[in-house]
């Protein structure tokens, strides 16, 4: 099994309060806000980002077309993958 590490993040309760949410579901919703934004920074793999939000790579791949992001970079990097192809 991996390791793991737990970060402990301060957040005001009036946040929690405006969002209506749970303590649990607020750091699920964090996690997976984080593993998107990496994953479409290229700073984290599909895989990687999947495991960080606690979810399969099919679900997460849901998540990312939910988010419009792509799985296959930009217009502009895929055109340069086709050039360097």
């Amino acid at each position: 099994m991996k390791q793991s590490v737990t970060i402990s993040v301060p957040v005001p309760e009036e946040i929690l309060l405006s969002l209506r949410v749970e303590t649990s579901e607020f750091a699920s919703q964090m996690k997976t806000l984080t593993a998107l934004k990496l994953c479409e920074n290229h700073k984290l793999s599909i895989g990687q980002a999947a495991a960080l939000a606690g979810m399969n790579e099919a679900d997460f791949i849901k998540v990312l077309g939910q988010n419009k992001v792509s799985i296959f970079g930009s217009a502009s990097e895929i055109a340069e993958d086709f050039r360097n192809a």
